[in-house]
């Protein structure tokens, strides 16, 4: 992925979470809990797009899962 569309998901992301986050603070009972759980998302999502253009790794958990196969003995 270019840096070009990177940043304009990552803007994209930005005001997606914001947008929530407004609603969330107008919205009765009922709509809280469903908003929340798309704040969350909207959150974990804006999380791994600035990490990329951080040029963070996410962590080897996934990679630790197959690391003894890996290993020559």
């Amino acid at each position: 992925m270019s840096i070009k569309m990177l940043a304009v998901d990552l803007y994209r992301a930005t005001q997606q979470v914001e947008k929530l986050e407004k609603r969330l603070a107008a919205a009765n009972a009922a709509e809280q809990s469903q908003l929340k759980t798309e704040l969350t998302l909207a959150q974990k999502e804006l999380k791994i797009l600035r990490k990329m253009m951080d040029g963070e790794k996410e962590t080897g958990t996934s990679r630790n899962k197959y690391a003894t196969r890996t290993k020559f003995r």
